[in-house]
Order: C-alpha cells, then sequence, then structure tokens
C-alpha cells in the first residue's frame, strides 16, 4: 500500500507541470460529467494522497468539482474539495485569506448578479447568484484567490 502511495504521489508531482498551461477559458461546468481538460480520477487520487491523505471514500464529479471525504493522520473525516483543472485540495476546517465582503466582490466582477447566501463552508466559499444568462446558480468559489471553479443550476 505504502509503495502505491508513494508511486502516485511521485507521478502526481512529475505531471503536475503538463497540466500548467490548460487553463480553461470559460466557466465552469454545471454537470456531473467530467469535462476533457479536468484532471481524471486516477490524478485526483494522486493528488489527495499528495495532500497527506491516507484515505478517502465517496469521490464524485459534482457541481464542476471533485469532491470525497478524506482522512490522514488525524484518522478523522473531513470533507474535501479537489480543483478540477489544478488539482489544488480545499479541506474542511482550513481558514479563508478572503472575507465574506472580498468574496462577494470577486464574484460580482466575474459577472455575476444579485449575490446572495455566501458562506464558508467545508474549506470553500459557497454562493447563490445569477449567472451572465440570469438562471440562478449555485457557485463553488476559492477561499485564496476568489474565482469561481464550480457552477450549479439552483
Amino acid at each position: 500500500m505504502r509503495n502505491i502511495l508513494i508511486a502516485l504521489t511521485v507521478g502526481t508531482l512529475l505531471a503536475g507541470p503538463a497540466f500548467a498551461d490548460t487553463t480553461p477559458t470559460t466557466q465552469p461546468s454545471n454537470t456531473t460529467t467530467v469535462p476533457a481538460i479536468a484532471l481524471t480520477q486516477a490524478e485526483v487520487e494522486g493528488r489527495i494522497a499528495a495532500a497527506g491523505f491516507t484515505e478517502f471514500r465517496l469521490l464524485t464529479f459534482k457541481q464542476g468539482i471533485w469532491k470525497a471525504d478524506a482522512r490522514g493522520g488525524e484518522k478523522e473525516w473531513v470533507e474535501i474539495y479537489v480543483h478540477p483543472i489544478t488539482g489544488k485540495v480545499f479541506q474542511e476546517g482550513m481558514p479563508s485569506p478572503l472575507n465574506k465582503q472580498e468574496i462577494e466582490a470577486k464574484i460580482t466582477a466575474a459577472g455575476y448578479q444579485n449575490v446572495h447566501d455566501v458562506k464558508f463552508k467545508d474549506g470553500i466559499w459557497k454562493a447563490e447568484a445569477d449567472n451572465g444568462k440570469g438562471q440562478e446558480v449555485n457557485l463553488l468559489i476559492d477561499p485564496d484567490d476568489g474565482s469561481v471553479i464550480g457552477e450549479a443550476k439552483d
């Protein structure tokens, strides 16, 4: 098991630069289908292991982002999200450097209107807003830079 985790970690670290130039130019998907540009499930599993988690369960692609329950040395299960392009792991219990007003400003600057119900939960910001088509959507927002990383119709 340990050799597998080491191999996954090394493979993930070596594969990382290959994805550096694949930033999408469109809004995140609002589907449960993994877009072609996103990391594969195996790559996401490697990113989870590289983040120090020894076990995970219920790995799914939902609302434009990978989601799972995971645990590491603490032996407590926590909810995590994995960015579909960068592989960045967001963990329940981690603080956000941005506050609610900064997140609201970032969402508005990204073209969303009527932003409401902004809350920090499970290591990621969540909000509701109207997208550019006037549809009410649920958003998942990166706690470090305020970028929208997941969108689904409300």
